[in-house]
């Protein structure tokens, strides 16, 4: 069995503020797009994992993580031999760890002949990272709460995403980012619930998909090195607005077209840029 798990976008991200326990409030609207990590799966009589390339520790990777949840719900050491080919990049705000996590509930839900509901596996997918319900189903939701509060939209068809990854790095990027957050940064989450209403009523104008937010954009300048000249050469290179993607450290912009996407995507990557271009779905 081989599957694809696609990554994401945020069209919007709002944090609302701190809730008991630590965790933060988020209005977010969260977009698939075509660009995914692919993952095979075999019957086999013990649970391994590859990476390619490689990733570690293995231990931590959400794929085996995924994998062990479920043994622990239906107690049982069923096993699968599980390989995992990175085509998004890691670490860079895209969900690509969360969006394998689903993909392995649903491929071994199949494989092993579970036949556990989308509702119990996305109470399983919670347990894993609050994004991962999402990516049970691919498309457009408004997560709120923790981010697994999901409301889903009618996606953006025919709209492409072109995505700059610079490669910078930070241990512990998102509760790093949180913890760079002050009061002003907190909103009402009206912006995305705004963005939400107008998907609903068919209005998709770039204008209004340029006027989102993200949260994190204050303070990624700082957490995240050089980004700024990534943005100017984002922009110089015919991107309409350039948004931070999740915690980031990746960019995107929109395109109404496949034509505008690709040759966005061309002249940046002419000048040494790592870039995407996906179309939403």
């Amino acid at each position: 069995m081989q599957v694809q798990a696609r990554a994401k976008i945020n069209l919007c991200l709002e944090v609302l503020g701190v809730l008991p326990g630590g965790y933060h409030e988020v209005a977010t609207l969260l977009h698939t797009i075509a660009l995914s990590d692919t993952l095979s799966f075999e019957p086999a009589p013990d649970l391994t994992l590859h990476c390619d390339p490689a990733l570690g520790p293995l231990e931590e990777n959400l794929v085996l993580r995924a994998a062990r949840l479920l043994q622990q719900e239906i107690g049982s050491t069923r096993g699968a031999a599980i390989v995992l080919h990175k085509g998004i990049p890691v670490a860079a705000g895209l969900g690509g760890g969360s969006s394998d996590a689903a993909a392995t509930l649903l491929a071994l839900n199949t494989l092993w002949g579970l036949g556990l509901s989308l509702e119990r596996l996305a109470e399983l997918a919670a347990r894993l990272g609050a994004d991962v319900p999402f990516f049970l189903q691919s498309g457009c939701a408004l997560a709120q709460g923790r981010g697994n509060v999901l409301t889903p939209l009618p996606p953006l068809q025919g709209w492409w995403a072109v995505v700059l990854h610079p490669p910078i790095s930070l241990e512990g990027k998102t509760g790093f980012l949180y913890r760079q957050l002050a009061a002003a940064d907190y909103t009402g989450g009206q912006g995305a619930l705004a963005l939400a209403a107008k998907l609903r009523q068919g209005v998709r104008t770039l204008a209004n998909l340029a006027g989102a937010t993200n949260a994190f954009e204050r303070v990624a300048g700082a957490a995240f090195p050089g980004l700024d000249a990534y943005w100017q050469a984002f922009l110089a290179a015919g991107a309409p607005f350039a948004r931070l993607s999740g915690s980031g450290p990746s960019l995107f912009t929109l395109a109404q077209s496949q034509t505008e996407a690709q040759d966005m995507a061309v002249r940046l990557r002419a000048q040494g840029y790592e870039t995407y271009d996906a179309a939403l779905e």
